[in-house]
């Protein structure tokens, strides 16, 4: 299994030093033990049968999902002011400096925590990414300065699927949510709750079926 679900594949660039960055990525599953195990979930045999399908047909799927991603009922669906209640504690890594040179130094996992980089230029690292291994639900995106960028909740049943995924800027806005039907297969909303695309594998597909992008590292 990968060690890396993509979720979003965008373009990573500064400009006027301001940092554009979004390209989120799940840290690879683990336990809520205090052994903090890697767990495995088993992988459900889904067909992808989105081309196969009418256009009402999709239609109908996509108000399926949606409705369990956007209830009004969903723990993740967070107004700006839940955001900000219950993020508060994520909004500044206090440990950054370690936390940034774990990760620079291509340390991915340790007892506390699992870590992604992110680089400019292959060489610069923007953005460290982290999982607390006694928080699962949660991957924080912080700057070098150990500042809170971007926050990516998953909903309860995860890592199990399906499961479906919030991600939001550091001001609680809402910028997108995907629904993971397997690790092959994910249906992406963007902050208006309006359809992008489907993912299989590497290509991303629109309402009516036509390939409208790939991903790289898949």
């Amino acid at each position: 299994m990968k060690k890396l679900l993509t979720l979003l594949v965008f373009i990573l660039f500064m400009a006027n030093g301001a940092l554009a960055f979004e390209d989120i990525q799940v840290v690879e599953p683990v336990t809520k033990t205090e052994t903090a195990e890697v767990k495995t979930p088993e992988i459900p045999d889904v067909k992808f049968d989105w081309l196969d399908l009418t256009k009402e047909q999709r239609i109908n799927v996509l108000n399926d999902f949606g409705s369990v991603v956007f209830n009004d009922d969903s723990k993740i669906l967070l107004t700006k002011q839940e955001f900000n209640s219950q993020l508060a504690k994520y909004k500044k890594d206090k440990e950054f400096k370690h936390h940034y040179m774990l990760t620079n130094n291509g340390v991915t996992d340790d007892e506390d925590a699992k870590y992604n980089p992110f680089y400019y230029k292959k060489d610069t690292l923007v953005i460290y990414a982290i999982q607390y291994k006694n928080d699962i639900h949660h991957s924080l995106y912080y700057t070098p300065y150990g500042k809170l960028y971007y926050v990516d909740i998953t909903s309860d049943n995860y890592p199990n699927y399906p499961y479906y995924s919030m991600q939001y800027n550091r001001k609680g806005v809402l910028k997108s949510a995907i629904y993971f039907v397997s690790p092959d297969i994910q249906y992406m909303f963007n902050g208006e709750q309006e359809f992008v695309g489907v993912w299989y594998k590497d290509k991303l597909y629109d309402i009516d079926g036509k390939q409208i992008s790939t991903r790289e590292g898949w």
